[in-house]
């Protein structure tokens, strides 16, 4: 049954994560635990406006979701399982990201996008944004599982891949639609297997989570065995799902966080983002803070890992397992919740909503 927790649960606790990981991303783990402790960073920083500042990751997030809403809105009464309408719905939206990214924002009679967000002043923040996204959706965003634009296994596609997931939680399509559309998504901009396959695991991890409220570490395992049935010929499949088992093995273990996450890697690559959200979120199920904490504090790609610890757990606990101290005071706040309230009424969507993600019609 789709539930507005989950849904919002889902959405602000990647953004959640995000926040706190963006404010440390590019620091070394001494420079970290000098600034904050020996416990690292614990809570949202805010800037010179009072604000926890998301990174493109949330950005990209977001227009993800609008993509979905996009495609939903012109196919309507056409099939739910469409993948090339869905896929083409991302990438028209990932485009109007780009240009949040490299213009000003745009005043009368500019380009509409594929949805309000594009019109939203808030999105027009240039956050660090990954290199492969940028230099590929300059290039049209036009790559695929088979037909690669590039040979890229950056975290870039995975970070962004949630809403997939959640938006055909409790719909009537194929077991392997989901994964594959999560798949699809982020070959878009990162052609390596392995910057696609971990977004298809996380894709029907979080469908999974949303649709059964099946806990975090089966719904993973569940996913790694539908990715090795959909791509059974593909041999990177395997570093990864033995990179995710580990990730799993040593959330039950007495390693220390930081000792666990150096064996799994930094998370600049699409696996070991993947691993290391999936250790953290499965380590503390019940604890959103604790696992935050663990998942942006180290040498890596700390807003990465943040978001996607953040997106297992948000789905999982909810919003209301979510503490108001990740919440207040977090950029864009009500974008993303109007952004999952979209994605949770969009397979039924009325006249109002569809005008909203369909500006040029």
């Amino acid at each position: 049954m789709r539930n507005q927790d989950t849904f919002l649960g889902c959405l602000l606790g990647g953004a959640s994560g995000d926040a706190l990981g963006y404010a440390i991303e590019f620091l070394d783990e001494d420079r970290i635990f000098r600034l904050h402790g020996p416990g690292g960073i614990r809570q949202l920083e805010m800037n010179q406006q009072g604000v926890a500042e998301i990174s493109d990751d949330t950005q990209m997030t977001l227009f993800t979701a609008c993509g979905l809403l996009h495609a939903r809105a012109c196919l309507l009464d056409g099939p739910e399982a469409d993948l090339p309408a869905y896929t083409g719905g991302i990438r028209r939206s990932y485009l109007d990201w780009y240009q949040t990214q490299t213009s000003d924002y745009p005043g009368p009679g500019s380009h509409a996008g594929v949805s309000w967000l594009y019109r939203c002043p808030g999105m027009f923040s240039t956050r660090a944004p990954g290199t492969t996204c940028m230099s590929a959706l300059r290039e049209g965003g036009l790559g695929t599982p088979d037909e690669p634009l590039n040979s890229s296994k950056g975290c870039g596609g995975i970070m962004r891949v949630a809403p997939i997931g959640l938006f055909f939680c409790d719909c009537d399509v194929p077991e392997d639609f989901v994964p594959r559309l999560g798949a699809a998504a982020a070959a878009l901009t990162h052609g390596h297997p392995l910057g696609w396959l971990p977004a298809a695991v996380l894709t029907a991890a979080i469908r999974d989570i949303a649709q059964q409220g099946t806990p975090i570490d089966t719904a993973v395992l569940r996913a790694l065995d539908l990715t090795d049935r959909i791509w059974p010929e593909n041999q990177e499949r395997l570093y990864m799902r033995h990179l995710t088992e580990q990730a799993l093995d040593l959330a039950q273990s007495s390693r220390s966080d930081l000792d666990a996450i150096h064996l799994l890697g930094a998370g600049w690559v699409a696996e070991e983002t993947l691993a290391i959200g999936v250790y953290c979120a499965a380590k503390y199920s019940s604890d959103f803070a604790s696992a935050m904490v663990a998942a942006v504090n180290h040498r890596g790609d700390s807003d990465s890992t943040g978001s996607v610890a953040g997106n297992l757990l948000g789905a999982s606990l909810g919003l209301k397992g979510i503490p108001e101290a990740y919440l207040e005071n977090l950029e864009l706040r009500k974008e993303i919740t109007q952004t999952a309230e979209d994605l949770l009424h969009g397979m039924d969507m009325q006249p109002e909503m569809r005008q909203r993600y369909t500006p040029e019609i």
